[in-house]
């Protein structure tokens, strides 16, 4: 059995919206490589009280951390620190045995009026769990989601559905087929992230997805708050570390995985 983790850059709100981008990503986990992966979690947590004076008990938050927002601005980390923890938190991530999923909502290609942004979000990344699981050649895979609690309600909601009624498009066609989730079991399972290492990564993940599609989907730009050596290549790199453990198979028209929708 997997445990997938769920967390989030980005607001879900549509067409009254704060980002152009909503992006969900999933790191997920066979249960027998988790005690072995969380106890490098933690030592790398020990490093950065070590290196830079990072609590252990502070939640490793990207966009905050980057930003320099509370609660990070009162340890008096320069730029360059700052953006030397997420260098490191890529190179951890990399070496784990997790696999990763992001999904990525861009608003302004959305025509419809209705358009459910956490509801398509969260399908199209327990589709491609399934698909990686591959129950057709591993009946036995099952995956459990935890996630924190702000969005249950509607995670619940659609992975009921999907186990029920899930069509998937057709690659050779306009048409669509049905195929039912079968490796989910139970209803997400709420946990809040300041208590778990993986909807950290998962934060840190989104986070670096967001500002890589803000740029390379939305025609945006960072904006002068971020450090200015937080370039578009610089994102790249993150992504381009962070590749071993991405499921780049989730999307085959984007060199990361990202899986970017509606399509254009």
């Amino acid at each position: 059995m997997h445990l997938a983790y769920y967390d989030e850059a980005g607001d879900d709100g549509y067409p009254e919206c704060s980002s152009p981008l909503f992006v969900l990503t999933s790191c997920y986990i066979h249960y027998q490589n988790w005690q072995p992966a969380i106890q490098s979690l933690i030592e790398f947590r020990r490093h950065l009280k070590e290196a830079y004076g990072l609590p252990v008990k502070f939640e490793l938050h990207a966009r905050p951390l980057l930003l320099n927002k509370r609660p990070y601005r009162a340890l008096l980390l320069s730029d360059d620190q700052r953006i030397e923890i997420v260098d490191e938190a890529c190179a951890v991530i990399a070496q784990l045995p997790v696999r990763i999923v992001n999904v990525a909502i861009v608003k302004n290609r959305i025509s419809e009026e209705k358009y459910q942004v956490l509801d398509r979000a969260f399908t199209f990344s327990i589709q491609r769990i399934e698909n990686d699981l591959d129950p057709t050649r591993n009946p036995a895979e099952r995956f459990l989601i935890i996630t924190d609690h702000g969005r249950i309600g509607v995670m619940r909601k659609t992975s009921r559905r999907l186990q029920k009624i899930n069509y998937i498009p057709s690659k050779f066609g306009s048409e669509s087929y049905r195929r039912e989730i079968k490796t989910l079991i139970e209803d997400p399972l709420p946990k809040d992230s300041r208590e778990s290492h993986f909807i950290q990564i998962c934060d840190l993940v989104s986070y670096i997805v967001y500002l890589y599609g803000l740029v390379e989907k939305c025609g945006g730009t960072y904006g002068a708050r971020l450090p200015e050596q937080i370039t578009p290549e610089r994102v790249r790199q993150w992504l381009d570390v962070l590749t071993p453990s991405l499921n780049t198979k989730a999307a085959a028209d984007d060199a990361f995985g990202v899986r970017f929708s509606p399509k254009n």
